[in-house]
């Protein structure tokens, strides 16, 4: 990093975390396809494998996304056969994603696949974990927006 030339790409954090998040998604990519799920549908089950019967709100917090950005990836769980959307009895406006039959099993696939990728990352597991924990205390202190 050349400290006298902080405009360069080669210079920018946000550049680095940006390239490496596209290399990672065109990794999972092929075998995600196998399955039949784009990265963010994978993301969205991970999150409904760990907790079923999530509300849409909860599912955007934990993913970090706004709710009407997932609404067309859940529509399309759902079209698959992976998800039901439901509506809470007590309160209708709370839409809740609760995984079908299928979408359970599907998991021992999408473990396979995260097994595959940590094996093929040339990366010592004990690194990755301290790579994972440094980012998440990172994206902690990042500020949820900045005045100009």
């Amino acid at each position: 990093m050349n400290i006298n030339k902080p405009m360069l790409l080669e210079n920018q954090l946000c550049f680095a975390v940006y390239s490496t998040s596209l290399a990672i998604v065109q990794l999972y990519k092929p075998l995600l396809d196998s399955i039949g799920l784009t990265y963010t549908q994978y993301l969205v089950m991970l999150v409904l494998w760990e907790q079923d019967g999530l509300s849409l709100k909860t599912l955007a917090s934990k993913l970090g996304q706004q709710s009407g950005a997932l609404t067309p990836v859940i529509k399309r769980l759902e079209t698959d056969g992976l998800l039901m959307r439901i509506r809470e009895p007590k309160d209708e406006r709370v839409l809740c994603m609760q995984l079908t039959e299928k979408g359970h099993l599907l998991q021992p696939r999408a473990q396979q696949i995260h097994e595959c990728i940590i094996e093929q990352c040339g990366i010592d597991i004990t690194e990755l974990i301290d790579l994972k924990q440094r980012l998440n205390q990172f994206r902690l202190k990042l500020p949820t927006h900045i005045e100009f």
